[in-house]
């Protein structure tokens, strides 16, 4: 999955929260943030792999410049080989080795520039949505960490009160619940 359409999921459900008062704190399901999250950390990895896919295609480029290159070197000296077998042409044929040589290392190192630059502007653009993807989920933490706070502030001391005694007497308000649910329970209060 796309991780720019995931983070504008979750950049959606935090801004359509249903705020609280005063705070300018937002409620969110916690539940489909979590999903969120987890889908992030799916799609990551797969973001990573095709910059990985990129990086080899570009190396295979590189190879097969180095590859073009290697042949017309041998086409060259092939060339310059004949040259010098003809009488008074030796300094020609030399001269045209060592200018088809030049050409085909300047051909080669254009195409492992060009090359390189591709995948340096492939590998900057994933770098961008990686640090893109992890601001929302700090922001999401953040957002559900300060929620968490103010609801543990939020809580009556006799609500404590009768919790404390509700723990002590082994009841958890007729229902096990995790710290999850607990927290979301405290905000239906």
């Amino acid at each position: 999955m796309d991780i720019i359409f995931l983070l504008e999921r979750l950049e959606s459900q935090i801004a359509t929260g249903t705020g609280v008062p005063i705070t300018g704190k937002v409620l969110v399901d916690k539940d489909s943030i979590l999903d969120l999250v987890d889908q992030l950390r799916v799609a990551i990895p797969e973001e990573v792999s095709a910059a990985k896919r990129i990086n080899a295609e570009g190396e295979r480029i590189i190879e097969k410049a180095h590859d073009e290159a290697t042949r017309i070197t041998s086409r060259a000296q092939e060339q310059a080989a004949f040259l010098i077998g003809e009488r008074g042409l030796t300094e020609a044929a030399q001269a045209e080795g060592r200018r088809i040589v030049e050409e085909s290392e300047d051909a080669a190192a254009e195409i492992r520039r060009g090359a390189d630059e591709y995948a340096a502007s492939i590998l900057d653009a994933l770098e961008q949505e990686v640090v893109k993807a992890l601001s929302g989920i700090r922001k999401g933490i953040e957002v559900l960490d300060d929620r968490r706070a103010d609801l543990t502030e939020a809580e009556p001391d006799d609500d404590r009160d009768e919790d404390d005694e509700d723990t002590s007497n082994g009841s958890r308000g007729g229902a096990d619940m995790d710290e999850h649910e607990g927290s979301r329970s405290a905000l239906l209060r």
